[in-house]
């Protein structure tokens, strides 16, 4: 954890990399907007790359508002407020997102504390699939293999994702309000990896049943 006054530029590092870029935010925009002289800047760290590398780290870090249960109840209810959270996020930052795309060819760092956030949404999303066919959510079978859920993952997230990062700008895309498309999208992937409207086990079939290999299921 930075000590008050090191986050205080760090936040101001992000509001002016978010509108100049990394050419843009230089040392003195940054001082003046963290109310500092640039002295103070270089002193905490010791350079103008030291102290964007970090600030992109600690916005990449950004934790997310919701966390997906490890024991699925309400699949639909849980993963909507878990991406309308990741949405809020990325929307948060879109602006900040969008520059660190912008500057991914020069500066490779760049693009890969733009894509930290997504890559843990992601992880996090691949696990709660694993719980839902271990809670007996989803039916294992040939229907439905681990390379098409691997895909339905990657769809959701890049569809919330380009949902964020575009709304504003591509307003002919997303002609339907946010709550009615997030919905959408959470009803389509759970379509999409095979998930009924009850678990299996309320069907008088529990994943105890089951032969083991059935679901050694991973994505």
């Amino acid at each position: 954890m930075v000590d008050d006054h090191r986050q205080r530029i760090l936040l101001a590092a992000a509001r002016v990399y978010a509108v100049q870029g990394w050419r843009g935010a230089t040392t003195r925009r940054i001082a003046e907007e963290a109310g500092v002289n640039e002295v103070t800047l270089f002193r905490q760290f010791g350079s103008k790359e030291a102290l964007l590398d970090l600030m992109m780290h600690e916005c990449s870090r950004i934790d997310e508002a919701a966390i997906l249960p490890r024991e699925p109840s309400e699949p639909g209810a849980e993963l909507l407020h878990w991406v309308s959270a990741h949405h809020a996020g990325l929307s948060g930052r879109r602006a900040m997102v969008r520059q660190m795309m912008s500057d991914a060819e020069e500066r490779p760092d760049a693009g890969h504390c733009a894509a930290h956030n997504a890559s843990t949404a992601a992880a996090h999303l691949r696990e709660y699939v694993v719980q839902l066919r271990r809670h007996g959510w989803v039916l294992a079978g040939d229907e439905i293999t681990p390379t098409e859920v691997r895909a339905a993952v990657t769809l959701l997230m890049g569809a919330v994702f380009a949902d964020a990062m575009n709304r504003d700008i591509m307003p002919m895309l997303y002609t339907e309000p946010l709550d009615d498309t997030l919905r959408a999208y959470v009803r389509i992937f759970l379509r999409g990896i095979g998930a009924p409207k009850e678990p299996v086990a309320l069907r008088e079939r529990t994943v105890d049943r089951l032969p083991s290999s059935t679901f050694p299921f991973s994505v």
